[in-house]
């Protein structure tokens, strides 16, 4: 399979590209505005004995006009896309009173209008069928625990999870499937910001399994789907 992956240069998308370049011939590539961390990344790949490829793209995703800056180094690659897993998130922790319309716009651009500007960009390059998978949080669920602090970034995965609902149906015909991930706490950098000192029952390795699992397989059972990954939201 052809996959793409953001937020590759650390946590959950590092070890998922590890996981998806490992094996069954998988071409992976990873997107992240690190190239130092994606060397890193792509000289333990070389380690693999499996027969996929990792190709590495540094890129920052709050860089306007994918079209023309990050879509055609990727089709240099793979000429069709069968996975999209949009990982790359921000994570802003403030009181309201001292959140400004700068935080908002950062958090909305890496956490909803990143993925937004990739899946349209790439809209061309779906295989059919192929999966987008969304990694959102239990923060962004309706009814879920809410924290002092993640105001906004809560609000943005809310809204990342309600456009997946929206391009599941947009995109049924051409058999692309659109599901999220609504993760719990994962022993992160993301985590470590959000609750300083807490020690979540889960390391990234071991939710990046599920999600590699998930992403192969999981558009055979649902689609459109916000589904919660979470055995503990702090």
């Amino acid at each position: 399979m052809n996959i793409v992956i953001t937020g590759a240069s650390n946590g959950i998308g590092f070890e998922l590209v590890k996981i998806l370049s490992s094996g069954n011939d998988h071409q992976v590539i990873g997107i992240a505005r690190s190239g130092e961390k994606l060397i890193e990344l792509a000289d333990q790949t070389k380690l693999n004995e499996g027969t996929g490829r990792f190709y590495p793209i540094p890129f920052d995703l709050t860089q306007p006009d994918f079209s023309k800056n990050l879509v055609p180094g990727m089709l240099k690659i793979m000429p069709r896309i069968d996975i999209l897993i949009n990982n790359a998130g921000l994570l802003i922790n403030k009181p309201m009173e001292m959140l400004t319309d700068e935080d908002f716009d950062q958090l909305f651009e890496v956490n909803v209008k990143a993925p937004f500007r990739l899946i349209r960009d790439l809209i061309d390059l779906f295989a059919h069928p192929s999966h987008i998978v969304n990694i959102c949080s239990m923060g962004g669920v309706q009814g879920s625990t809410k924290f002092p602090g993640l105001a906004l970034y809560s609000a943005a995965k809310g809204a990342l999870a309600v456009l997946t609902e929206s391009l599941a149906v947009e995109f049924s015909e051409k058999k692309i499937y659109v599901n999220a991930l609504a993760l719990g706490a994962v022993q992160t950098e993301m985590l470590g910001k959000a609750f300083p000192g807490y020690q979540a029952p889960l390391k990234p390795v071991e939710m990046a399994r599920f999600i590699a699992d998930f992403a192969t397989n999981g558009h055979h059972f649902f689609n459109g789907k916000i589904l919660p990954v979470s055995l503990s939201t702090p």
